[in-house]
């Protein structure tokens, strides 16, 4: 198992100096990734500063040399996949190749859709998702691409330099479980991202819920390459107790454990306490 760190784009975390520290802290302290929220407005609160990812996500690449870093997720119906498919390669360029791509549909909807004119219609969002990374990944071999279907266009585009990695950055797609279409989706892909209905407080799942995830998507798989399960949460600070709640889900098959603080706490956008805690180390198995 690898473990991560994710922090929101906006509060402390819209400077990318902020970020720059944390990254720095995290590969120092050994993390082996930091992610990075992807959302324009969110719950529209007053006053509240947002960054651009991928802005962020440079500030982090130049101040760290191992850890893997990537949008957790970036919701690809708000931008133009030649738009995305550039980001990605130049960070993967500029990292030497440490670039996961995150992907989903995004949330919520009506705030950072509807509200800006565009449909929030989920079934046209979810077109959008899977025709849009498969033209990503196609721009990413760069060799010449044409390209026509439902939303998007491409009429013999050739993008350069592409990504460092080869065949392409590994694409993880987000997902709500026990939701079958995003899992059939990323299974498609390189790893899975899911959201469990059960999850608590701590944003930890049931087990068997993890289970059911794991068999359903390998069901699924056509090929035996590797693939990524993320899970997290908030793991408990006592080394004991941060094993037993690591252990189960490794045996289980997840391969990442993604630390962040409770969705919504009063201290999820402060640096502060997230420094403190990447600063204390991953959970030891």
């Amino acid at each position: 198992m690898r473990f991560s760190v994710c922090i929101p784009n906006f509060g402390d975390f819209a400077d990318p100096r902020a970020v720059a520290k944390v990254a720095s802290a995290a590969e120092e302290a050994g993390w082996d990734g930091l992610f990075v929220w992807d959302h324009v407005v969110l719950d529209k609160r007053p006053g509240r500063p947002f960054g651009d990812p991928w802005i962020l996500l440079a500030a982090a690449a130049l101040a760290t040399s191992r850890v893997r870093l990537g949008p957790m997720v970036t919701p690809v119906a708000r931008r133009r996949p030649q738009q995305l498919a550039r980001l990605v390669s130049t960070l993967d360029q500029l990292t030497g190749g440490r670039v996961v791509f995150g992907v989903g549909l995004g949330a919520p909807l009506d705030a950072e859709y509807a509200d800006f004119g565009e449909s929030a219609d989920p079934k046209v969002i979810a077109e959008k998702l899977d025709e849009g990374v498969d033209l990503i990944s196609r721009f990413w071999t760069g060799e010449p691409v044409t390209f026509s279907g439902k939303h998007f266009t491409a009429r013999d585009i050739t993008l350069l330099p592409p990504p460092v990695q080869r065949p392409r950055p590994p694409v993880w797609v987000a997902g709500r479980w026990p939701n079958r279409r995003p899992m059939r989706r990323a299974a498609r892909w390189d790893g899975v991202v899911p959201i469990f209905e059960s999850a608590g407080p701590a944003g930890l799942p049931e087990i068997a819920e993890v289970r059911d995830l794991i068999a359903y998507v390998r069901s699924e798989r056509q090929t035996d390459a590797p693939f990524d399960v993320v899970v997290g949460g908030m793991s408990p600070n006592d080394p004991a107790q941060a094993r037993g709640v690591v252990e189960p889900l490794a045996e289980a098959g997840v391969t990442w454990w993604e630390e962040s603080l409770p969705f919504g706490s009063a201290e999820e956008d402060k640096l502060e306490p997230v420094l403190r805690r990447v600063e204390a180390g991953p959970p030891a198995l």
